[in-house]
């Protein structure tokens, strides 16, 4: 009997405590299911949208870095911060899913329900009521707690991934957009033939990325173009957004050389640049050879033959202090100083568009071999203007009778002859720029009003003035620029009558020849132009590779005329 009742009351015992069990199991789920689940998900996830803020549009977002090093620029959102802001997003969702499982669940309402109060902490005054609630509420409701924040962990572990794999996505999309957009860019460039070069003097550097100014403060931008401060647009330390691709609008900024840290043209980042360096002796009739080569140039634009503009406003000054220059006296003053600055027009016909850089160095530049390496744009030339004052030659001058030397004396010759500069260029600028071979050189004969009025050289008229080179004693010269240059072309010019008080425009058209010759070979349709004023050689050479291994525009080559 005593074993038997010591039995039934073990079977008893065991079916209380399964019978406590399972009803706490039904609380736990109920507390879980209705409660504590949601409870807990809901403040996780609530938690992870507060740390991925802020939210009001313009805030600045407190934990992200300023600004710092050499770029004024907040780096992109998406280039680092995003993956911290994720990771700090999950560690907060994290952190107060359990900061609720602890407090309150486990500090205050189990807590309180173990020692016999409600969860708020008030005391059950009936005993019975105080028993049935340690027993058989609170077990249920701290399982229930657990339960609930084990699966609000799992769940808002998933989304935490999920998100993860979306922003991974996205970085993905925004990486790939780096390398395309700078792709894109450089190639855009290198169909386009576009190498960007400062035009200030002493500088002359290659401009691959000019530095751009913030329109709303000072700061000056180095990398504004696709990278990790964004890929279509950068913020700077102001607040104000820069458009960081040619899409965007970049080359509406204001850019300055990295070099010299001076302003260069607005049409530098868009248009190809042709550098023409006008070579010749002191004397020789440069400066006022350009002169009237840009107003040939603003001849033919009134024709209607092209488009002609000044790339900034010193240009236009410049040119205009020249032209004063020459209406007071009939001469230009012999150029000075150091290195040029490029005189900058850009020159349209059709669709096409060059920005046209014309240098005008003092003579004694080409005086010997270590002036001549000194002229770095001479590195970028893509044609030559040989400025050729015959009058300097003493071979031409040993025929001149007693009458004519009087006269070429008054036209003040150079000091150094085409020949004489010919030689002191030629290595250098193979060595400069390692392409002499395929450089065309334009050979322009000065003075033009002068020679006409000789009589013991026969007149250039309207021979082909190579042939009239050779008659006179420059053979040699003639020989050497077509075996030396790519592409070889001749005029004869009078800077005189084609500037200052009342030009002539059909000289000033002639003047202009030469630049339009060189033009066509950068692929600008300019061809057609050349050759309808005067006679000289006329073969236009084809449009020619770029430095960069690219051919130039197919529209540009014309056969010999």
């Amino acid at each position: 009997m005593n074993a038997q009742g010591g039995a039934s009351d073990l079977y008893l015992a065991l079916q209380v405590v399964l019978a406590l069990f399972g009803w706490a199991g039904l609380v736990a789920v109920a507390v879980c299911l209705f409660r504590t689940l949601w409870e807990f998900l809901g403040r996780g996830v609530h938690a992870v949208w507060r740390s991925l803020g802020p939210w009001q549009a313009g805030r600045l977002d407190p934990r992200l870095p300023g600004t710092g090093g050499a770029e004024p620029a907040e780096p992109a959102y998406w280039w680092r911060q995003s993956w911290t802001d994720a990771a700090s997003a999950g560690r907060d969702g994290m952190r107060m899913l359990w900061r609720a499982f602890t407090d309150p669940w486990l500090n205050r309402t189990v807590r309180n329900m173990f020692r016999g109060r409600r969860p708020g902490g008030r005391r059950v005054r009936v005993p019975l009521g105080r028993f049935l609630l340690v027993t058989l509420i609170a077990p249920g409701t701290a399982a229930g707690a657990l339960i609930g924040a084990v699966l609000a962990t799992v769940l808002l572990g998933w989304v935490l991934l999920v998100l993860a794999l979306l922003l991974g996505v996205v970085w993905l999309g925004w990486a790939a957009g780096v390398p395309l957009l700078r792709g894109m860019e450089r190639g855009w460039a290198l169909l386009r033939g576009l190498r960007t070069t400062c035009p200030h003097p002493g500088c002359y550097v290659p401009v691959p990325l000019a530095v751009h100014r913030c329109p709303g403060c000072p700061a000056r931008h180095a990398e504004l173009r696709p990278g990790r401060y964004g890929v279509l647009w950068h913020v700077c330390g102001c607040g104000r957004r820069l458009p960081a691709t040619r899409l965007t609008g970049r080359g509406r900024l204001a850019a300055l050389c990295p070099g010299c840290e001076q302003v260069l043209p607005e049409a530098v980042a868009t248009t190809r640049v042709v550098h023409t360096p006008l070579v010749g002796g002191t004397s020789s009739g440069k400066t006022m050879l350009m002169a009237a080569m840009v107003e040939g140039l603003h001849a033919w634009a009134r024709e209607g033959g092209l488009r002609v503009e000044y790339a900034t406003v010193a240009d236009r000054s410049a040119h205009t202090g020249v032209n004063q220059q020459l209406n007071r006296t009939g001469r230009a003053h012999a150029t000075t100083g150091g290195p040029p600055r490029a005189l900058m027009l850009t020159v349209s016909r059709g669709r096409r568009r060059r920005l046209l850089y014309l240098y005008d160095p003092m003579g004694e530049s080409v005086s010997d071999a270590e002036r001549v390496r000194a002229q770095r744009y001479l590195a970028h030339a893509d044609g030559v203007v040989l400025v050729a004052d015959v009058l300097a030659d003493p071979t031409v001058r040993a025929r001149l009778g007693p009458a004519d030397a009087e006269r070429a004396e008054r036209a003040r010759p150079s000091a150094q002859g085409p020949r004489t500069t010919y030689e002191r260029l030629t290595g250098e600028l193979a060595a400069l720029t390692g392409r002499r071979r395929r450089l065309p050189v334009a050979a322009v004969v000065t003075k033009r009003d002068v020679l006409d009025q000789l009589t013991s050289l026969p007149a250039p008229g309207d021979a082909r003035i190579d042939h009239w080179l050779g008659d006179i004693g420059l053979g040699a010269l003639v020989r050497a620029l077509g075996h030396d240059f790519g592409a070889a072309g001749y005029w004869a010019v009078s800077a005189h009558a084609a500037t200052g008080t009342g030009p002539l425009e059909s000289e000033q058209r002639r003047a202009a020849e030469p630049v339009l010759w060189l033009l066509a070979a950068s692929g600008l349709r300019t061809g057609p132009l050349t050759g309808q004023t005067g006679r000289g050689a006329r073969r236009v050479p084809p449009p020619r590779r770029t430095h960069d291994g690219t051919e130039a525009d197919r529209e540009g080559g014309y056969s010999p005329a």
